[in-house]
């Protein structure tokens, strides 16, 4: 077997094995699949409505919390994206949803029982908590998207061959077939693959006041922690299970992501050139090599897409705290960025109600907000941006 066809076979396999199956960030290393309680499934941040307040939301794998870790969001402030001066940590123990100890910085401690939707007050009332099981917002098509990559990893097997970026380049007739086989499942409709999905949830609301001392550019970031080892990390969706080890072997990835899980936005750089690697596979899925977001269409190796992975290695949610206009994602990246400057009058973030997904594959492969659809446009449940506790009731 000649090492092409060696390379194909691996690309073919890790392509089949890659999407997650659970939550944005499930299916993680074997230290954070070995306790669910320390998985983090998904992470929410977005700005209130009358601009006095940062919603968040940090959704646990496993059904229930654990009484030996601190559930933390890290919320760090600057006047300009990718630049921050300011942090500030809510750290929150949770013995049981009965029994929970939330701090805030130094601005405000909420202590008891938070397992009513109005939420557990903080003492000086500018911090809100609550803990329980909640209907996941999160939706994802995950069957048709084995399907699509399978199309993609079927035509790498054959003709389709690599530019020297390492983008895979697909016929026009390959790439329509990729993308019309993501938005079903099955070959019928696209199906939810997480319908029903109740994890434990950690909703909290802090005023604005107490995480915007850098400046009103917010990066929000989550953490399990036990003791002094940090266990699981996640900002945006799908950065970990995507992005790392996606297209290599179950060891190598695992290694990877490891050291993923117990880094920061400030150690990030050494993923970079992993992230270039497979920022180039996602480029092709079009069928255009080198029209994804801050791609360098001249440059004729994996450091085409250098930019783009320097900005999603950093892998913090992204909020304008100036803005109450919530429900784009990505578009403090796409303003800050000079890619679309009309996405300046939205908060950024991530909210509960909309379809993150689609716009960070189609950020991967087209370059924009639109053009891959995986079929599932909404949760079944209706969520809120505005009444506490956000999510839907199990």
């Amino acid at each position: 077997m000649t090492q092409r066809i060696r390379n194909r076979a691996a690309l073919m396999a890790a392509l089949l094995a890659s999407p997650p199956l659970f939550a944005a960030d499930h299916l993680d290393t074997p230290s954070v699949i070995a306790d669910p309680r320390a998985d983090i499934g998904d992470l929410y941040a977005w700005t209130s409505y009358d601009a006095r307040r940062l919603n968040l939301v940090m959704t646990i794998v496993g059904h229930t919390f654990s009484d030996q870790l601190e559930y933390v969001f890290h919320i760090d402030s600057g006047k300009r994206f990718g630049d921050t001066t300011a942090s500030v940590d809510i750290v929150c123990r949770i013995a049981s949803a009965s029994n929970v100890l939330c701090k805030a910085g130094h601005a405000d401690v909420a202590s008891g029982d938070a397992r009513d939707p109005k939420g557990l007050e903080g003492r000086n009332k500018r911090l809100r908590v609550f803990a329980g099981l909640r209907d996941d917002p999160f939706f994802n098509n995950v069957k048709g998207t084995r399907e699509a990559y399978a199309v993609a990893a079927d035509a790498i097997m054959g003709s389709a061959r690599t530019d020297a970026a390492g983008c895979p380049v697909f016929s026009a007739a390959v790439s329509r077939s990729i993308l019309e086989t993501w938005r079903h499942t099955g070959g019928g409709p696209a199906k939810n693959f997480l319908a029903g999905w109740t994890p434990a949830s950690l909703v909290v609301s802090v005023d604005l006041s107490v995480v915007n001392r850098g400046g009103a550019m917010l990066g929000v970031w989550a953490t399990t922690m036990q003791g002094d080892k940090q266990i699981d990390r996640m900002g945006r969706p799908l950065t970990g299970n995507a992005l790392l080890g996606s297209f290599t072997d179950e060891d190598v990835s695992d290694r990877l992501k490891e050291r993923y899980n117990s880094a920061t936005p400030a150690t990030a750089a050494e993923f970079i050139p992993e992230m270039e690697r497979t920022l180039a596979i996602y480029d092709g899925f079009d069928g255009q090599c080198g029209n994804q977001l801050l791609a360098d269409p001249k440059a004729a190796s994996p450091a085409r897409y250098r930019a783009l992975a320097t900005v999603l290695a950093d892998d913090r949610l992204w909020i304008n705290s100036e803005s109450t206009i919530c429900g784009e994602f990505f578009s403090v990246e796409f303003a800050s960025l000079g890619a679309d400057p009309s996405k300046v009058i939205y908060c950024g973030g991530r909210t509960p109600t909309e379809d993150a997904i689609d716009v960070y594959r189609s950020v991967l492969s087209l370059g924009q907000a639109k053009g891959i659809d995986d079929g599932v446009d909404r949760d079944e449940r209706e969520h809120s941006i505005s009444d506490f506790p956000f999510l839907a009731a199990p």
